[in-house]
């Protein structure tokens, strides 16, 4: 009988060292990260990263812009993943997959790709934003901005004018790419 409960107990151990640890927290194997690499448009001088996170079913953003000018910028997500036009107009307009108005990030009604401004820390200084995002997915679906693009604008977004805010000229494009991975950038139909 000892022989048969030592047997037990020795398959039980392996079977949990098998199985791995458990426990509350997330895994690593849950998280998708997704960068913009900003890059300048027309005489701008503007660049930066922005990083998007999804961990525990949120998606937070980390910009990093280098180079604006002392005040508020708009800062959107644009439905194609397209920099390729000096003043960033092949990126399209505000992705906005529920063809709603324009409007604040918070307010009832706002395109997806509204994301606000960005406060322009001055000449040589480092502008930050870390913000959790909402309706957004970080995949490719109708809700995904994987293949997107990231702007930067001149002036601030008012968050009234239609259809875009009135936030000036584009200063920086960004194509939301997989980190360490192959993300087809969404074109324009032809």
């Amino acid at each position: 009988m000892s022989h048969d409960f030592a047997r037990a107990s020795l398959l039980s151990i392996v079977s949990l060292v098998l199985a791995g640890p458990t426990g509350c927290g997330s895994s690593k194997s849950d998280e998708v990260v997704a960068v913009a690499e900003l890059a300048p448009l027309g005489a701008s001088a503007v660049d930066g990263t922005v990083t998007f996170t999804k961990k525990n079913g949120e998606v937070h953003v980390e910009a990093r812009v280098n180079g604006l000018q002392t005040g508020d910028h708009g800062f959107h997500i644009h439905e194609f993943g397209d920099c390729s036009a000096p003043d960033g107009m092949s990126a399209g307009e505000h992705f906005n997959p529920d063809k709603t108005d324009h409007g604040a990030p918070k307010a009832p009604r706002h395109h997806a790709g509204d994301l606000g401004n960005l406060a322009g820390a001055g000449s040589g200084k480092q502008t930050t934003l870390d913000m959790k995002l909402e309706g957004f997915t970080l995949d490719t679906g109708p809700r995904g901005i994987l293949g997107r693009s990231v702007l930067v604008h001149a002036a601030p977004d008012d968050y009234t004018s239609q259809p875009a805010g009135n936030s000036g000229a584009r200063i920086a494009c960004g194509v939301i790419r997989l980190r360490g991975g192959d993300t087809q950038p969404v074109t324009a139909p032809k």
